[in-house]
């Protein structure tokens, strides 16, 4: 399928209406009565306008809290306040440097009545550390699927897994460049390209809010917005790039997942970008809200808030956690010394309560009692078609798939094989993400070399287990099997940065030990990102599994043994080493000059990011961006561009043919790159759309790839940022369109802009 959904572009999630607010507290309200109760009875939660389902959510909004006191507005513009009706006082640990104004504790009012209880989870790989959920392959592999509906039901589970398990607002899906990389959280992420990366993120939001069960409303949360792309000094660095680079790469995948899902909230990033904090860049209000559209509420990550007015005035709309920076007592002080206004604090608010009201927070309580097992067989089952579509085939020479007669034998080696570990190490280590232990809950995991054993079974042949904690006995086994199966894996997460590219726990030396006691070696690689691969040409196959979660061995089963024909792509370049681009200098990576405390992180690559940067400087990564074999072989012919000739929002159409060449049926994701003409002054061809194709042994089909005036539009494919106009400007001149298997293209022909 092309990234859009639809024939005709896309579709928005709900009409764009603006926020109605007005000064000094006097919200517009409809005439609708409300009934006084007596102090000591409780409200009748039908008798108040912001309950009343006939409203629209705007309405009940405005009606909420033209019933609320200044300090009941307040509590919306922080979490803990905001999703605690009832509670009144908070820790004073955490109001922290001595503000004159501050209080201790800090002490709000009680919530107006009729007000949810919400409660917020980290759920970008899925509901995080809760037993009974389940653990999904990570947003890395998820990108390799390069499937908008697959996305969309997984965001629709996630969904009903958190409600479940008593959490309605949902901190994911995230978005950012894969700059860096070591970066630590790159597997929490889609991968490098702006428009994958922001079609996938729409796709999950629109799942976890439009596509879910509608009784377990919840709202998603994009972030983290923006530039926030290394863990090391994470909240004392900034990210240092001129304005085009911030909004054809940074900002843009933002952009595209606000106009094609328009989430609930967003969350604004730790780093500063060029000096300023990203929770108080003007960005916020000037690009996502006014230029973008976007209805939602921002609220910031934990401790990234800085400032009472500077935040409140870019943008931000509510401090995450407990207060701090947006206490009574200094929105009171910023509100009389003219630093933020009424308007804006009312603005902050209906936000905030729009979006609740609107996803449906007000009116489907969370479960008194959480459900033990959200995990269905339904998404068990997703979960294991996700993993089977994300696992790139990135090498295969003759050794894959595996057709074992009766008797032969298969040597499994590696630890993250199996649930039984070795010196410590088993298979839920490589499940998911998390350098300081598994984010999700992987204890329901099926190993590989329970699902391998399973399988080879089937055709009479055995297999056998080694750990792979000693080398001489590993180097035995594999000599002894007649294909041989090895694993290597890293593990990363928040907080930290990787030290190398370099697999974790001996994995090369294990990896090579097998490679030189049997030719027919299969590497299974369990990683979020790229890592050296020094024993390639030595291993006539490589599997890149990613983090695949609880259904790995199943999905991985079938694919070496062909039940089911590997289709991923790589989301991402990978590169061959550290020493080989894009980042070559420290002060790209990770920044050396410290100002103000701040580490300087100049990203003096510019637009070369990822495959841009390899296309731009004629260098070859170790695999493509785009990157993926199966078994059988496509042919790409007969490409044709109409209209050759383009003016204005016309609809773009590239027709191809694609033809599967070999014996065996298959899935290929035949992808569509544009050139902008040379006045652009842009790097290298970019990724404009992309189809999944199956076909059958010998069968060909004529492909169509088709950018509305919506895409075109939307997605910024003719276009360029202008930093002299401060405005994206379509390219005028010569375009060439390449089609291909990967961004190392095949075809290729032009139509022209006027």
């Amino acid at each position: 399928m092309s990234p859009r959904l639809t024939p005709g572009g896309r579709q928005r999630r709900r009409a764009s209406a603006a926020l109605t607010v007005l000064a000094a507290g006097a919200i517009a309200v409809p005439a609708i009565a409300t009934t006084a109760t007596a102090a000591d009875e409780p409200l009748d939660c039908s008798t108040v306008p912001w309950m009343d389902t006939s409203l629209t959510a705007e309405q009940r909004a405005e009606a909420l809290l033209d019933a609320s006191s200044q300090h009941q507005i307040y509590r919306w513009l922080v979490e803990q306040p905001a999703n605690d009706p009832t509670r009144v006082q908070w820790n004073p640990s955490n109001v922290g440097d001595g503000f004159p104004g501050d209080t201790l504790p800090v002490i709000y009012p009680a919530q107006v009545e009729c007000t949810p209880k919400v409660v917020y989870t980290n759920g970008s790989e899925g509901v995080h550390r809760t037993a009974g959920t389940t653990a999904w392959p990570v947003p890395v592999a998820n990108a390799a699927t390069w499937d908008l509906d697959l996305q969309v039901a997984r965001g629709a589970a996630i969904a009903d897994e958190s409600f479940d398990k008593g959490r309605n607002v949902v901190l994911g899906p995230g978005v950012n460049s894969a700059r860096a990389p070591l970066s630590g959280r790159t597997s929490e992420y889609f991968g490098e390209d702006p428009v994958l990366s922001g079609l996938l993120a729409g796709a999950t939001i629109r799942g976890m809010e439009d596509e879910n069960d509608p009784s377990k409303p919840v709202v998603a949360n994009l972030k983290h917005y923006y530039a926030n792309e290394q863990e090391i000094d994470r909240s004392a660095s900034s990210s240092n790039m001129s304005e085009r680079v911030a909004r054809e790469i940074y900002s843009l995948p933002y952009e595209i997942a606000v106009t094609d899902s328009d989430p609930g909230s967003i969350m604004c990033s730790f780093n500063q970008v060029n000096g300023v904090w990203a929770c108080e860049d003007p960005i916020q209000q000037v690009v996502l809200k006014d230029e973008v559209g976007f209805n939602g509420y921002i609220m910031s990550d934990f401790g990234s808030v800085h400032s009472t007015g500077a935040s409140l005035m870019a943008g931000m709309d509510q401090e995450l956690n407990r207060p701090k920076w947006f206490t009574p007592a200094r929105l009171d002080a910023a509100l009389a010394a003219g630093e933020i206004t009424q308007e804006r604090i009312e603005e902050a608010a209906m936000r905030v309560v729009t979006a609740l009201i609107g996803e449906g927070v007000f009116d489907h309580p969370l479960p008194a009692t959480p459900v033990a097992n959200a995990s269905t067989p339904e998404h068990k089952a997703l979960a294991r078609e996700i993993a089977e579509k994300s696992m790139v085939l990135l090498k295969n020479e003759d050794a894959l798939p595996l057709a074992p007669a009766s008797g032969d034998s298969i040597a499994i080696i590696g630890a993250t094989a199996s649930t039984t570990p070795t010196n410590g190490i088993s298979a839920t280590r490589a499940c998911s993400t998390g350098t300081t232990g598994n984010v999700l809950n992987c204890s329901a995991i099926v190993d590989p070399l329970t699902a391998i054993t399973a399988r080879a079974a089937q055709d009479g042949a055995s297999v056998t287990f080694n750990g792979g904690a000693d080398l001489a006995s590993v180097a035995a086994d594999a000599a002894a099997a007649d294909v041989a199966i090895v694993f290597g894996y890293t593990n990363q997460g928040e907080f930290s940065d990787m030290a190398d590219m370099v697999l974790d726990n001996g994995g090369d030396a294990l990896i090579e030990a097998v490679a030189a006691a049997n030719p027919n070696t299969v590497v299974v690689l369990q990683t979020g990102s790229a890592v050296e691969m020094p024993w390639l040409d030595d291993v006539p196959a490589v599997m890149e599994a990613w983090h695949a979660g609880e259904q790995v061995g199943p999905a991985l089963a079938s694919l070496l043994f062909g039940d089911v024909a590997p289709s991923g792509k790589l989301p991402m370049a990978f590169t061959p080493d550290l020493a080989t681009g894009p980042l070559l200098t420290a002060e790209q990576y990770p920044g050396v000059e410290i100002i103000n405390g701040i580490r300087q992180v100049e990203y003096t690559e510019g637009l070369e990011v990822g495959y841009r940067w390899f296309e731009a400087n004629g260098v070859d990564p170790l695999f493509d961006f785009g990157h993926g074999l199966t078994y059988t072989d496509f042919e790409y012919s007969k490409l044709q561009i109409t209209p050759t000739s383009h003016q204005g929002t016309n609809d773009v159409r590239v027709r191809f043919r694609l033809t599967n060449t070999g014996d065996t049926a298959a899935t290929e994701i035949a992808q569509v790159y544009l050139e902008l003409p040379a006045s652009a002054g842009e790097p290298s061809k970019r990724l404009a759309g992309w189809q999944h194709v199956t076909l059958e042994p010998g069968q060909h089909k004529n492909v169509q790839v088709t950018f509305t005036g919506d895409d075109l539009e939307d997605l910024r494919l003719l276009q360029y940022f202008d930093e002299s106009a401060g405005a994206w400007t379509t390219a005028k001149g010569t375009f060439t369109v390449h089609v291909g298997g990967s961004v190392d293209t095949v075809l290729e022909d032009t139509f022209t802009q006027k």
